[in-house]
């Protein structure tokens, strides 16, 4: 009787194909989340300060703070994704609820009228900086079948590496391969006893491999539903000088949680194919922590202008991927069930440094009235590494990041106007597609978004409301290999975000 349970095993090989450039580009971006303010003026806040959440933009906003608070916020997200696969449409929706933002700041003024500093400002934050939840369904008629995913991998691959020893289970066998050959390998011998494909040969020496299915074009239904978050916990030290200069650092502690299910099914193949269905499903979860600091200033020009600049250096990540899998088809072996999500592999931990970012920033205050404010980012995106760097298949990787990804800019715009108590806001935020021209859809990965807030003052504490609205086009692949063309992804957040402030 086979054995069946939870086996875990280690990889300790090079794991070429396990992560690529769509971890570059899921880690290194932010959505605009945080305090309602600061959502309803867009994020512009790297010469205005006195947010919490501004201090994400630039650490010196901390010292603009006059009392001690504590602001905790809530957000209700709404997700809806239109979806275009081979001429096909879908669409999905989704809304969640969360805690997003809770932080605190304590202002220690300083009493020797001698000295040109006034204060000095500590803070503690915590944000989501980015939500995962997310969900796909694309489906439609395509000319590269699954079976192109598996022979991408198998071509080379020795068939007597793949098949089982005497004695051994199709479960441990998946693992096994997978952990002294490499993820290609495992792959190789999934698609085979998956009955997807066949050696040319029944040799072990043999390196070539065909397919079992006949088609000249194939139903496909894909799923992909996504959860999780990238958090960053802050700790700030700010200080004034002379009420004309703000100065101030943070050091972030980043936490990465991302699951991520996919499912796959194909039909329509050729009434003469012996296969006529086939599933492939993925479960991925990955964890992990990083490292960032964040310096900035902010200088008070006149009563008029304020301008700040910021670094925001490279995130230092220590992350670790399990991947779970299941096949089936008509020709499957008929042990291919012992294959199943109990079966995790976990693959050696690796790092990614995700690119540096410089902020520039200015703002226009009208007294009590109310304020305008403009922040320009720039960041590098070709500049990220997966490693160890001394990897082969990093190195590989690396170079497609270096070459497909670009440097971007983003601009936000926010103002504010305040009426007695209230206060009304408004904002814009615009990020170009890291790809590649060469490489994108006309559009394709553009970030626009618009937002609005009201804000009531109760004196001792505050309530601020924001609805924040933001589209992306983006391309969604189905597998790293084998089927090509990707899905078109309309992606709209639209995001309600209820902030609450008490000052003590």
């Amino acid at each position: 009787m086979k054995r069946h349970i939870t086996f875990i095993l280690v990889l300790v090989c090079s794991i070429a194909s396990a992560q690529n450039i769509n971890d570059v580009l899921r880690y290194s971006s932010e959505n605009l989340q945080g305090t309602a303010r600061f959502q309803g003026m867009g994020g512009a806040f790297g010469a205005l300060g006195g947010d919490l959440s501004a201090l994400n933009v630039n650490p010196a906003g901390s010292a603009v703070f006059n009392n001690n608070l504590a602001t905790v916020s809530g957000t209700l997200y709404n997700r809806n994704n239109a979806i275009r696969y081979n001429g096909s449409l879908s669409d999905t929706a989704a809304s969640y609820a969360e805690i997003n933002q809770a932080g605190g700041v304590l202002v220690f003024k300083n009493t020797n009228p001698d000295s040109g500093w006034n204060k000095v400002v500590l803070a503690i934050n915590y944000d989501i900086t980015q939500n995962f939840d997310n969900s796909i369904i694309a489906s439609g008629t395509s000319a590269e079948g699954i079976d192109n995913y598996f022979l991408d991998f198998a071509q080379g691959v020795p068939f007597g590496d793949i098949q089982l020893q005497e004695g051994e289970f199709i479960e441990d066998a998946y693992l096994d391969i997978g952990a002294s050959l490499g993820f290609g390998d495992q792959q190789a011998f999934l698609g085979y006893f998956g009955g997807i494909i066949d050696p040319i040969s029944m040799e072990d020496s043999n390196t070539g491999y065909i397919s079992n299915t006949g088609y000249s074009t194939v139903n496909q239904e894909f799923s992909s539903i996504t959860s999780g978050y990238n958090s960053k916990f802050t700790l700030n030290v700010a200080s004034q000088y002379q009420e004309r200069l703000h100065i101030g650092a943070s050091l972030n502690f980043h936490n990465i949680l991302y699951n991520t299910y996919n499912e796959f099914t194909e039909t329509g193949y050729n009434v003469d194919s012996e296969i006529q269905r086939t599933s492939f499903d993925n479960r991925l979860f990955t964890e992990g922590t990083g490292i960032s600091l964040n310096i900035g200033a902010i200088a008070k020009l006149n009563d008029f202008v304020r301008i700040g600049g910021s670094y925001q250096s490279p995130t230092w990540y220590r992350l670790e991927d399990q991947l779970s899998q299941r096949i089936s088809s008509d020709l499957a072996d008929d042990d291919i069930d012992f294959i199943n999500f109990d079966r995790v592999t976990i693959f050696p931990r690796y790092n990614l440094k995700t690119p540096a970012k410089i902020t520039g920033s200015l703002a226009l205050i009208f007294g009590k009235n109310g304020l305008f404010s403009f922040d320009y980012g720039y960041q590098d995106m070709s500049n990220a590494k997966l490693g160890p760097t001394s990897d082969v298949n990093f190195a590989a990787v690396n170079t497609t990041v270096a070459n497909e990804l670009r440097a971007v800019s983003s601009f936000r715009f926010g103002g504010e106007y305040r009426i007695e108590r209230f206060s009304l806001r408004a904002g814009y935020h615009y990020e170009e597609s890291p790809l590649n021209s060469s490489n994108a859809a006309i559009g394709d990965g553009h970030l626009e978004g618009i937002s609005g807030g009201i804000g009531y003052n109760f004196g001792s504490s505050r309530l601020d409301l924001a609805i924040n609205r933001t589209e992306r086009d983006m391309e969604q692949g189905l597998f790293d290999t084998g089927i090509n063309t990707p899905a078109l992804v309309n992606g709209v957040s639209a995001n309600g975000t209820l902030s609450y402030t008490i000052n003590f």
